[in-house]
């Protein structure tokens, strides 16, 4: 029981990770580079949430204001940064969206200081099932998660610009070729990003702090995910998340909470050396 509890524990943050991962494999699958900015992008949501509650007392209206102003800085990068960067090499892209994680974390650090700060939630007593106890925030932070993904994977699957996108992933020559506009898609693609970090973050500040260091831990649990689930695979992202958060939550006992991140590094080495398409993902010819 105690390592079912674990496990209950570990979904509740694999939500985290698994929605940060999607931000991940969407980027990498679509703009064709990894995005080392997604971690910095989850704080900046956290801050947004933060000061949207604050200003109307609601986490509700948090999370719109954060959805909205992540989106919007989200396409900013990408006009500013990634636009002009579009065509060079991949690792090109990838310091560029390191520079621009950097920039991120010093400016909230400046503006909003490095100490840790909480969102005003209400206390409430756990469910309990037997000897299993489920938080009731983490069943709150998991609906607003679940209706996070319908919103990601309904726009990706039901709609004409996520047809557009998948297009775009599957083989970029050809989308263009057949009158798909790169720059709606890419937009499309950025602000969808903004707003699935955007609730991670939120999640994240809530069932922790917030700091402008949060998503910069998150990071490599992020890229783990999206490695495991198969780079530019968003439903193994998303599955992956939550196995690793689990994974993570029961190997603390034996590894102690400091380290358990370890197990991040572990899954990517291994996925790498063994199945380096992922649980998902596909095996490309090279063209």
């Amino acid at each position: 029981m105690y390592y079912l509890q674990l496990a209950v524990n570990g979904l509740s943050q694999g939500l985290v990770v698994g929605l940060a991962a999607l931000g991940v494999t969407l980027v990498f699958g679509i703009a064709r580079f990894a995005n080392a900015s997604a971690g910095d992008s989850l704080s900046f949501g956290a801050y947004m949430a933060l000061i949207g509650q604050r200003m109307t007392g609601s986490v509700l209206a948090g999370a719109g204001f954060a959805i909205a102003a992540s989106a919007l800085a989200a396409v900013l990068g990408y006009r500013l940064v990634f636009k002009p960067l579009a065509g060079r090499a991949g690792v090109a892209l990838l310091v560029g969206s390191i520079g621009l994680g950097f920039l991120l974390r010093g400016t909230m650090g400046v503006v909003f200081g490095h100490q840790q700060t909480m969102f005003d939630v209400p206390l409430s007593a756990p469910y309990r099932l037997g000897d299993l106890a489920i938080s009731a925030l983490d069943l709150q932070m998991a609906v607003v998660a679940t209706l996070c993904l319908a919103v990601a994977f309904g726009t990706l699957y039901f709609t004409s610009i996520g047809r557009q996108m998948r297009a775009v992933a599957d083989n970029p020559d050809l989308a263009r070729v057949s009158g798909i506009r790169p720059e709606r898609v890419m937009i499309a693609l950025w602000a969808l990003v903004g707003a699935i970090t955007a609730v991670a973050g939120l999640i994240l500040g809530i069932k922790t702090v917030v700091s402008p260091e949060i998503g910069w831990e998150m990071l490599l649990p992020a890229f783990a995910a999206a490695i495991l689930g198969g780079l530019g695979s968003p439903v193994g992202a998303v599955l992956a998340g939550l196995l690793l958060g689990a994974a993570q939550e029961i190997s603390t006992p034996f590894v102690g909470f400091s380290y358990k991140i370890v197990l991040s590094f572990v899954v990517i080495l291994f996925v790498l050396l063994v199945r380096p398409t992922g649980l998902l993902g596909r095996v490309e010819g090279v063209r």
